[in-house]
């Protein structure tokens, strides 16, 4: 611990040794400079959406794989094809890649007719469809594994090891400690949801923290898959809320006067309706700042190049530290906001299931 303590404390000397005069080749005008790091491109580049799936570059060359693209034209109809045919910008049956700065940027376009672009149909399987199919594949995966322990073997004889082990103890966790206290007596009828809900999550979180393929899409991060997560939540409130839900929601116990001017049915009407509004934002929030504050410390050690050797080594090596202790944290995040989701779900589910004090 020591000699790592002292490996540190020289590389990061320079920081504050105060200035340190630059090194200037004796040719300075056959120098190549650098590009500067474009931070929007790079950080909206890995947390957003693409029609190919990018792995590294050799060379200056970039390695992805490139996704199916399927749209509907209501002029030719129905096309599939690689997303490779669009690369650079080509066209490829009328149908090509927005550049930066016109409508619809980043998106596929359809070339109509004197120079007209118009958005077709898309349902193309883009990075976020592809990641969501392998983290729910991963996830059945994982569910009918341990399921597969509890078919060969009597858990009232032999309790489980390993993985089936950790996976019982977190079932049993969000459905003793979460699921029944929150909604009550008829729990049962909700903890299939609620449990898919956690474990979907859950693992979507971590797999969005793993930067290689097949992990680092940022599926819990898009507003998309939180809205219909969202959307579940509120569908299992007011579907299956009890009579006495309604009449709170309706007629609530108020002054008279109250119910005369609507005011307390209007907000409850409201929070019908906000409740969901902040399951899904405070997902879709915390999992996407979580992801742009570990780009913006790894970009440090790009954006440090032009400020001499020392600079840029003791500032890497400052974002290396960071960007490691943010990993660890973003472990701890992707199974709060799993928990936490499940939580308020079985708590607004559980406020629809509440019985008059009478009964």
């Amino acid at each position: 611990m020591k000699r790592l303590l002292l490996i540190l404390l020289g590389m990061l000397l320079p920081l504050f040794a105060g200035a340190q005069e630059e090194v200037v080749p004796e040719d300075a005008e056959q120098a190549v400079e650098a590009p500067a790091l474009d931070m929007q491109e790079y950080l909206f580049g890995h947390i957003g959406d693409a029609y190919e799936w990018h792995i590294t570059t050799v060379n200056g060359k970039p390695v992805s794989i490139p996704l199916p693209v399927i749209v509907h034209s209501k002029a030719t109809g129905w096309h599939c094809f690689s997303s490779r045919h669009l690369e650079g910008g080509e066209s490829y049956e009328c149908f090509r890649m927005a550049g930066k700065g016109e409508k619809h940027e980043g998106k596929i376009v359809e070339e109509v007719g004197g120079g007209e672009v118009v958005r077709p149909l898309d349902i193309s399987i883009t990075k976020n469809v592809l990641g969501l199919m392998i983290n729910s594949l991963i996830l059945v995966l994982l569910v009918l594994g341990a399921a597969r322990w509890y078919r060969r073997h009597d858990a009232r004889e032999e309790a489980p090891r390993g993985f089936t082990g950790i996976m019982e103890m977190m079932v049993c966790m969000v459905e003793d400690d979460i699921i029944k206290d929150c909604i009550g007596p008829d729990y049962k009828r909700y903890s299939p949801y609620l449990l898919t809900a956690f474990f979907f999550i859950f693992i979507n979180n971590l797999m969005g923290i793993v930067p290689f393929f097949p992990g680092g899409a940022n599926v819990t991060g898009n507003i998309a898959i939180t809205l219909v997560l969202a959307l579940c939540t509120f569908f299992a409130v007011n579907l299956f809320g009890n009579k006495h839900y309604w009449k709170e929601i309706l007629w609530p116990d108020v002054p008279i006067f109250l119910k005369a001017f609507p005011l307390m049915p209007v907000i409850e009407i409201i929070g019908m309706f906000t409740k969901p509004f902040s399951l899904m934002v405070r997902l879709f929030a915390n999992i996407l700042a979580g992801h742009c504050m570990i780009l913006g410390v790894v970009a440090v050690v790009f954006l440090t190049a032009k400020m001499g050797v020392a600079m840029n080594a003791g500032l890497s090596v400052v974002a290396v530290v960071i960007g490691v202790f943010m990993d660890v944290l973003e472990l701890l995040v992707a199974f709060l906001q799993a928990y936490v989701f499940t939580m308020l779900s079985s708590v607004f589910i559980g406020l629809s299931r509440q019985k008059p004090e009478t009964e």
